[in-house]
């Protein structure tokens, strides 16, 4: 993280799924001042995040990004990322105006099936040596 680029918080995925390792991976690339942090679900700081913003421990089926005392889930995250991420990725603000739930319905709908098309690791992923910085455990 450079001095001048502000955290932007930590994403918090699901460790085992090949869709949600690809975002993180995505994440990555286009996050060069390495403001975001990143946490499996299934990691003891994942689940702690989790329980201090009082969220189901067995949420592992969104995608959750935490800021301070601030939280967003499914397509709320998503968006959030996008727009700190800025530059070309703001060009999907204006899908944030669907309504919620129809957002949310279709991210279930992948959320939902993204092992059956994307496949599922045995393990949570292991980022190199260079990214393990941005990694909690």
């Amino acid at each position: 993280m450079t001095a001048t680029a502000p955290a932007s918080g930590t994403l918090l995925f699901d460790g085992v799924c090949n869709l949600c390792n690809g975002s993180v991976r995505w994440v990555i690339r286009h996050d060069p001042d390495a403001r975001f942090r990143f946490a499996s679900l299934q990691s003891a700081a994942g689940r702690a995040l989790l329980a201090g913003h009082q969220l189901p421990l067995d949420a592992m089926a969104t995608v959750v990004l935490v800021d301070g005392d601030r939280h967003w889930v499914k397509s709320d995250a998503a968006f959030e990322v996008l727009s700190r991420l800025g530059g070309y990725w703001s060009i999907l603000r204006p899908l944030r105006a669907l309504p919620r739930p129809f957002r949310d319905a279709i991210y279930d709908l992948v959320a939902r099936h993204r092992y059956r098309w994307f496949g599922k690791r045995d393990e949570c992923w292991v980022p190199t040596p260079e990214l393990r910085a941005r990694f909690l455990a």
